[in-house]
């Protein structure tokens, strides 16, 4: 019987030994669990929140343009006739290389690109060029829209910066009321002053300008009086303002860029200007906007 009951009792403490083991190495288990790859168990960590999808795409598939005569490559090929293949937006010219050039190479070009832009048109028009523009459905739209707004007849005839604010508005509306993923860059309306100042050195510039070019800039180029002084910084500040507006709308679309006022600060020099009229971008011209536009359009962030 003794010997019986000291089996017994040997084989309960090495139960109660294995079973004290199983529950030690239960609870260490646990604590690896806890700390694994899989972030599971109460002392998990915090997972990584993954980060959110950007909402600027800084490679687009295709791209439209809305605009004027700048984005049609007006005189920058030949005299009095648009040249859109130099277009900064969307030509095809190697040498200017334009935004979609860089952006989608020689075949996407061919394939998914559409310039709207009409050489003449003022912002009561880039409504309508919007539409047309969205119908084609592109990843990327720009815009270069103000110069002829300002460029009249008569200071008194520019568009109000009211209208202005309010078509420009109309515009973006459209695009996103067909697109509303769709990509917008704007560029600053060029310093009109800063280009009569270098274009009216030159004679057969001036000879074109006096055929009723941007008469609210360039008329009588020579004249330093008083009033031609105050007309010529009135056009300035009718840009500044339209600046402001593209600036201002822009800063409320979450896919929207604006330039910062690149184009506006950009100082073009004769090599940049049309050959024929020296008021238009030349060639040369045209490829420093597409670079101006690709950096923009490509950076991390928006311009300041």
């Amino acid at each position: 019987m003794r010997k019986g009951r000291r089996d017994r009792r040997s084989r309960a403490a090495v139960a109660t030994a294995t079973a004290a083991l199983l529950v030690l190495l239960g609870g260490l288990a646990g604590c690896g669990a806890g700390n694994g790859a899989d972030g599971g168990g109460p002392s998990a960590g915090p997972r990584p929140t993954p980060r959110p999808t950007p909402l600027w795409d800084r490679s687009p598939a295709s791209v439209a343009a809305v605009g004027d005569s700048i984005t049609r490559g007006f005189d920058a090929c030949e005299v009095l006739a648009d040249c859109p293949e130099v277009s900064w937006a969307t030509g095809t010219d190697a040498t200017v290389r334009s935004v979609a050039l860089r952006l989608l190479g020689k075949a996407g070009v061919a394939a998914r690109t559409w310039n709207h832009a009409k050489s003449g048109a003022r912002i009561a028009e880039l409504p309508e060029q919007m539409a047309r523009a969205a119908a084609d459905r592109p990843q990327l739209v720009t815009v270069m829209v103000g110069a002829n707004d300002a460029c009249r007849d008569d200071v008194s005839h520019m568009t109000s910066v009211v209208d202005f604010r309010r078509y420009f508005e109309t515009a973006v509306k459209k695009l996103r009321e067909e697109l509303p993923t769709s990509q917008l860059y704007v560029s600053s309306v060029p310093d009109l002053k800063r280009l009569w100042s270098q274009g009216r050195g030159n004679p057969l510039g001036k000879q074109i300008w006096e055929l009723g070019l941007c008469r609210s800039m360039l008329g009588s180029p020579d004249a330093m009086d008083a009033a031609a002084v105050a007309r010529r910084e009135a056009v300035r500040d009718r840009v500044v303002a339209y600046n402001g507006v593209l600036k201002d709308v822009c800063g409320k679309d979450a896919r929207c860029r604006y330039d910062g006022g690149a184009v506006f600060e950009y100082r073009f020099t004769g090599a940049q200007l049309s050959p024929w009229d020296w008021f238009h971008p030349s060639r040369n011209g045209q490829e420093r906007l597409a670079e101006i536009a690709y950096r923009n359009i490509t950076a991390e962030e928006p311009p300041a």
